[in-house]
Formats: C-alpha cells, sequence, structure tokens
C-alpha cells in the first residue's frame, strides 16, 4: 500500500519518517514528496578506456575513480551545471532523508523536466527500508539541448510504499552496505560488492 498525503504527514509528525529540511506542506501532495536538487556533482572524464568490465574482482586496482570521474564539485545559482546533451552526471538531493525499516522509497522524476529530456535516475529508483542519507541521482540529459541547473529546484518526487512487516535487514544494519549514511555525490563502489 502506497501512502497518500495524509499518511506522509502523519509518519512525518511521527518522525518515523525523516526528511530535512522537513517539507513544507504544499511539497506534499497525492502520494508523493518534492524533493530538490543538492548543490554538489561530478562528471565522467574523457577517457583513453574504451570500456569496464564489470566483472573483474581488481577492477579498483586496474581503474582508478580519479581516473574516470571527477572530484566532487560545487554549483551554485551564480555558477549552474551545464548539462550537455548526452551527458551523464551524478549529484544528489538536497535533502537528507531516513525511511523506516518497514517502508520502501521509490524515486522519479518530474515529468516536466522528463519532457525536456531529464531523466534523473539511470535505474536505481527503489530506496531501501533502513536508508539514511542524501540520494545519488544519476541525471542524463537524453534531450537535444543543454540543460541548465541550479541547486535546489524541485528535480524529483519521493513515494513511500508500506511493507508487510519490518525487514529482518534493513539498510543501515547491513554490513556489506556501500553507501551507508551518504552525504553528498558518492560515485559507484562496484569494488565492493
Amino acid at each position: 500500500m502506497r501512502l497518500c498525503d495524509k499518511d506522509i504527514e502523519e509518519w512525518l509528525e511521527r518522525k518515523d519518517l525523516i526528511i530535512e529540511p522537513y517539507p513544507e506542506k504544499k511539497l506534499i501532495s497525492g502520494i508523493t514528496v518534492d524533493i530538490h536538487l543538492g548543490n554538489k556533482f561530478r562528471f565522467f572524464h574523457e577517457n583513453t578506456k574504451s570500456c569496464i568490465n564489470l566483472s573483474d574482482s581488481k577492477i579498483n586496482t586496474s581503474l582508478a575513480l580519479t581516473d574516470i570521474m571527477s572530484d566532487e564539485i560545487i554549483f551554485s545559482k551564480e555558477k549552474p551545471l551545464f548539462l550537455q546533451p548526452g551527458s551523464l552526471v551524478l549529484s544528489s538531493t538536497f535533502e537528507n532523508i531516513t525511511i523506516p525499516n518497514n517502508l520502501v522509497g521509490w524515486l522519479d522524476g518530474r515529468s516536466s523536466l522528463a519532457r525536456l529530456g531529464l531523466m534523473i535516475h539511470a535505474t536505481a529508483h527503489r530506496i531501501d527500508p533502513g536508508w539514511k542519507g542524501n540520494i545519488v541521482l544519476e541525471m542524463f540529459n537524453a534531450g537535444k539541448l543543454t540543460l541548465v541547473l541550479h541547486p535546489q529546484i524541485k528535480v524529483a518526487a519521493l513515494s513511500f510504499e508500506m511493507l508487510s512487516q519490518s525487514v529482518l535487514r534493513p539498510y543501515n544494519l547491513r554490513q556489506e552496505a556501500k553507501y551507508k549514511s551518504q552525504n553528498g555525490v558518492v560515485p559507484s563502489r562496484i569494488d565492493e560488492e
């Protein structure tokens, strides 16, 4: 069962679900809470390698992260992010989200931005029970025009689905969880799987 706006407000008031900063009521409607773009991003460098072997257990030693991805970069209203057509960047939500062990979150892009070609998540739109932190956005410009992005624009919406009961292994308690208490733009950690 998905939570409706009334349920979301009740879960937030009880602090069973935490979104920081606390969302204004106008951001909660229907079954979603509007989420904003943070002010950090990472982009992929032009690379001399033609591929990355995802099944290589030594990927961390054979290809340093700095070889393929920039350090975290801060952008602002005065220095916006220009997302070129066909480009992928990692960014994160402005909000810090804490999901309880009996909910799963679903992140969806906004249709008004999608109609301009902006994809918010490549495939990773499930937010696991027990999640805490910023949500990394895999933003891709599938359109024909450069998109100028500023921090704190409404970029996505979160909805929440109640589970039949609390999970046995919430994300924040899993030993192998790679992105616990994620802050900012954390790049892929495929070498740790």
